[in-house]
């Protein structure tokens, strides 16, 4: 288990302190800095940012935070602090404009709150830099190579997407936040859909 570096310090940090601050006026934080449906006419442009800030229970914010330390602390070290900021806030943005566009097409008006988007855009990421290490994920509790790890969690969020709209988790968001990730590697190593990058 990798340490912690200051920029997923400092995230385990604010995002426990703000749930805790949701224990206490969780309606009208959620009412400005989730992320609402365009339609629902509550949408302002920073929540495509804040929604990842906020967390619905106690287990959606542990099995989140987790995730952030298991994958977002070695991947800090390796990148450095602006390169990790910047993939993360892709991937949370990316996962709230893909839950927008499918809050749109499914006609729901409830709000997406939390950093799942961010965090499978981490699970992409490591599945990418460590492909053949194997690792032990809390469910199931059966050890698989990173890249079957990926491959597995990114199947499941598609299927459950697709075949449970409704069941109150933000499946696409999370697809989003793989996609928004896998287009930023993508172009940083200049390969397409991206024009190759010259060398200084």
């Amino acid at each position: 288990m990798p340490q912690l570096p200051p920029v997923t310090k400092a995230l385990l940090l604010i995002c426990t302190a703000v749930f805790c601050v949701q224990l206490l006026m969780g309606p009208w934080l959620e009412g400005w800095f989730a992320l609402w449906p365009v339609a629902s006419g509550h949408f302002m442009p920073w929540q495509l940012f804040t929604y990842a800030f906020l967390h619905g229970e106690p287990l959606h914010l542990f099995f989140n935070m987790f995730g952030l330390y298991m994958f977002g602390a070695e991947i800090e070290m390796i990148w450095g602090r602006r390169r990790y900021m910047q993939y993360l806030a892709a991937s949370s943005i990316a996962g709230g404009l893909t839950q927008l566009v499918f809050t749109a097409a499914i006609g729901q008006f409830g709000p997406t709150l939390g950093a799942s988007g961010a965090l499978f855009g981490l699970l992409l990421a490591f599945g990418m830099m460590f492909p053949e290490r194997t690792i032990m994920p809390l469910f199931p509790p059966i050890p698989m190579k990173a890249k079957i790890f990926v491959a597995v969690f990114g199947g499941l969020e598609l299927l459950s997407g697709v075949f449970s709209p409704y069941g109150g988790v933000a499946h696409f968001a999370h697809l989003g936040g793989m996609l928004g990730g896998w287009l930023l590697i993508r172009f940083w190593r200049g390969q397409p859909p991206f024009p190759p990058r010259r060398r200084r």
